[in-house]
């Protein structure tokens, strides 16, 4: 397999998962969707030797504030994207990880 080279966080990704490729994606949304998964996927996963506890709760915060913040629209379109994430992930961890981002990470309206 081929690597590609990659700078910033996506380095730090490739560190631990392997060599990472870049992909090109149909909008902002759904790149921005594809690495808040990346971001969590990482928080949630690491070791504490990997990422102190405290930060990696600090992150997981931050991340439940701002989709708070979100209109049920884009929180609806953010699921709709996971969804399709899910359907796409060949890994089973990580595709058991996404399919639980919605509900495990207040995507959801609460109504719902």
């Amino acid at each position: 397999m081929t690597s590609v080279v990659v700078v910033g966080w996506l380095d730090l990704l490739s560190t631990y998962w392997g060599p990472t490729v870049v992909l090109v994606y149909s909008s902002l949304t759904r790149a921005l969707a594809e690495a808040l998964a990346d971001v969590l996927w990482f928080v949630d996963s690491s070791e504490d030797e990997q990422m102190d506890p405290d930060d990696a709760v600090k992150v997981l915060e931050g991340v439940a504030h701002v989709v708070g913040k979100l209109s049920g629209d884009q929180r609806n379109e953010l699921v709709d994207l996971l969804g399709k994430m899910v359907e796409a992930e060949p890994d089973p961890e990580r595709r058991e990880f996404l399919a639980g981002l919605p509900e495990g990470f207040g995507f959801l309206d609460d109504a719902a």
